[in-house]
């Protein structure tokens, strides 16, 4: 089962995100046409194709690094920050590298590090209520790899998680190279708890893949190239509560080892990488 991947130190996540939420909730929500994203009244939407020179870094002005390691989910990476972890290829790629080393003497839950990785979010630069989300991605592999594309309620400063809302567009563990999972997690649904489905195809990890989800204000639906293999409406909580009317930022990120996953082993190889060929918000 899976577990929240909400937490690289609550307090990094809560101060990135309880500014952006201040805002938006300020302002008047309005309802778009289905499908469509919308940020404070504003149809909303968010491109990265990721061209730029090789080894530069992401762009500022869209995504923030995350830095530190995770002793919730119990994962073994440190995330730095900068382009060590997190660089263009300068074919119109960004790469995210899972690393065996410490080159920062890093120390983790556990004791000294023994891998690093990368983190990014949108918080504070976007967010949306809606929309159509979508990102084409090449998957690591082996065992303890967990890469995941998700999104998290810009409200989390100020209710916490899991009453902020989190979806999950697309998880992976090194273990199931050919699965990957669709889950929503909310306040009774959380964690082990969360509420999804999984979607078996070819090894996500020998070429790319397009992950998306069509979220409106009573249904989320989940796809794989297209292919639509989960629809979640409230109907699906047995009475408790939609997390999902609120705005919403994208994160992407490459865990190493935590408590879904494992721990790498000596079949496992270093570096891993998740590559993303774009991140697409409409």
């Amino acid at each position: 089962m899976m577990s929240t991947r909400t937490a690289v130190r609550w307090k990094r996540i809560l101060r990135l995100a309880a500014a952006p939420a201040a805002v938006l909730l300020m302002g008047t929500m309005v309802l778009a046409p289905e499908g469509q994203a919308v940020t404070d009244g504003v149809l909303a939407s968010f491109t990265d194709d990721f061209n730029g020179p090789a080894g530069g870094g992401v762009d500022g002005s869209k995504w923030v690094h995350e830095t530190g390691d995770n002793v919730n989910n119990h994962e073994r990476q440190w995330y730095t920050g900068g382009n060590a972890n997190a660089a263009l290829d300068g074919q119109g790629h960004l790469v995210i590298t899972a690393k065996k080393e410490n080159p920062g003497n890093f120390n983790c839950w556990y004791g000294r590090c023994q891998y690093t990785s990368a983190r990014l979010n949108t918080s504070g630069k976007f967010s949306s209520t809606y929309g159509h989300v979508e990102a084409r991605m090449q998957l690591p592999r082996g065992q303890g790899m967990w890469p995941a594309f998700w999104m998290l309620g810009t409200n989390i400063g100020s209710v916490g998680w899991p009453n902020c809302g989190e979806v999950d567009i697309m998880e992976n563990v090194g273990f199931e190279p050919t699965t990957v999972h669709g889950t929503i997690h909310g306040p009774g649904y959380s964690g082990s708890g969360g509420i999804g489905a999984g979607y078996s195809g070819p090894n996500f990890s020998d070429g790319f893949h397009t992950f998306a989800v069509d979220w409106s204000a009573n249904k989320i639906v989940w796809s794989v190239d297209g292919h639509a293999y989960q629809t979640r409406t409230p109907a699906d909580l047995g009475g408790r509560s939609w997390a999902f009317n609120h705005p919403f930022f994208v994160i992407l990120n490459l865990a190493v080892g935590g408590y879904w996953p494992g721990d790498p082993n000596s079949s496992t190889q270093f570096p891993q990488r998740l590559v993303v060929d774009y991140v697409h918000v409409s």
